[in-house]
């Protein structure tokens, strides 16, 4: 029966990393789709170049980085290549891969955000940075057994907070880092030709192809199904059913709660419901319930999934119009804001340690603490590495590329001949 339990729990554990790899299809063709026909190419580039890139790195340094050394300390060793530290209950493989995809979307977010106007030579470098250094350090603290999840009565957090930081899937370790490190990157590079006149107004530029970002957006939804069930990393026992079937309902729940909210809310600001935007409230729903998916009950995850697809409609604008950042298809504030919120609020509506249900403020403190410090490592990480980028060689194309496009000039072909 164990056999039969680790083959089951294996099986799981692979099938929901494929799920979590056909999501990098799925942000392709949803970045392709708001985004200008003359671009396409560098996009969908880009988009092959953070898993080829992210898994190599990750399975020579990455993995030690963030597994090893026990899960003590700033970082872990680096493994190079060598896999024989691990000593998981599952076949380190497997968990190798599973692990591999989730750092490959980490580093594919910050390309939307950057989108349009980034030389490919310095996307490598930065793709290849947050996949090697910057993903597995906060990566160790939390998921790699660090001091943000050590549960020792002597550990850090027992002693300031009386609990341990929690993001079952990834609202902070994943989206939130990937947007915070999209808006750092979106301000290094600066605005897209015309996108703002000389009076300081936003002004649109609609992307190519809404049939794409829709295929993309449902493709995430998708794949998502994997991202959160998937983090139990088994399914024999009772146990585990329950809890992969109640993260299954929690995650749906959220992502049409997060589509619902925008849609009837753009009706009203804007008097049509926009597609465009509907698309980017259900990823901010997925994404806000990403980090308590597994302690949220059913209408906590509606309650999340509303309030996330209706920030999503103010932090895009304000980003926008207020602080004149141009970020093309919303990553700053799908992924960075409702990550960051989404993390907040597990800390409110966790049934067995949330506020709202009368637990006290451990939950929230550990929540508030953990979020800070991990997008605090983010944006400093971010701001040295675009603005080193930037001075060193250049980050942004020059404005005849910009303007005719990146494809040819960056690629020599063109995906609509």
């Amino acid at each position: 029966m164990d056999e039969l339990a680790l083959s089951l729990d294996t099986v799981w554990m692979l099938l929901a990393a494929m799920l979590v790899f056909w999501m990098q299809p799925g942000f392709a063709l949803c970045e392709a789709g708001f985004t200008r026909g003359k671009n396409t190419a560098n996009i969908l580039m880009k988009n092959f170049v953070d898993f080829m890139f992210g898994s190599l790195l990750f399975y020579f340094v990455g993995f030690g980085f963030m597994f090893g050394s026990e899960g003590s300390g700033f970082i872990g060793a680096p493994n190079w290549g060598d896999l024989s530290f691990y000593k998981g209950g599952l076949p380190v493989e497997g968990f190798l891969i599973f692990e591999t995809v989730f750092c490959a979307t980490s580093a594919t977010i910050v390309s939307g955000a950057m989108a349009e106007r980034t030389k490919f030579s310095m996307y490598l470098v930065y793709s290849a940075v947050i996949s090697l250094f910057i993903y597995p350090i906060e990566g160790h603290w939390t998921w790699g057994g660090g001091w943000l999840c050590n549960d020792a009565a002597d550990s850090f957090m027992m002693r300031h907070f009386g609990e341990v930081f929690h993001d079952f899937a990834g609202s902070a370790i994943v989206h939130s880092v990937g947007g915070v490190l999209a808006l750092i990157g979106a301000i290094v590079l600066g605005p897209r030709r015309g996108k703002y006149g000389k009076d300081g107004k936003s002004r649109a530029i609609p992307g190519h192809n809404l049939t794409l970002a829709s295929l993309g957006v449902f493709i995430l939804w998708l794949g998502w199904f994997g991202f959160n069930p998937g983090s139990q990393l088994a399914a024999s026992g009772e146990v585990n059913r329950v809890a992969i079937s109640h993260v299954f309902l929690t995650t749906n729940l959220a992502a049409v709660a997060g589509g619902t909210a925008t849609l009837f809310l753009t009706w009203m600001k804007y008097g049509k419901p926009s597609l465009s935007l509907t698309l980017n409230g259900v990823l901010a729903g997925l994404v806000g319930i990403t980090a308590g998916c597994d302690l949220v009950s059913p209408l906590g995850a509606v309650i999340i999934g509303l309030i996330c697809g209706i920030v999503l409609v103010y932090a895009i604008e304000f980003i926008d119009h207020r602080l004149h950042i141009d970020d093309p298809v919303g990553a700053s504030s799908v992924h960075g804001v409702c990550g960051i919120l989404g993390t907040l609020l597990t800390g409110l509506l966790s049934t067995s340690s949330g506020l709202l249900y009368g637990h006290g403020w451990s939950l929230l403190g550990a929540q508030s603490f953990g979020i800070l410090v991990i997008d605090l490592w983010a944006a400093g990480c971010g701001i040295l590495l675009f603005y080193g980028i930037k001075k060193l060689h250049g980050i942004r194309v020059d404005a005849r590329i910009e303007d005719e496009g990146l494809d040819v000039y960056e690629h020599g072909e063109s995906c609509y001949n």
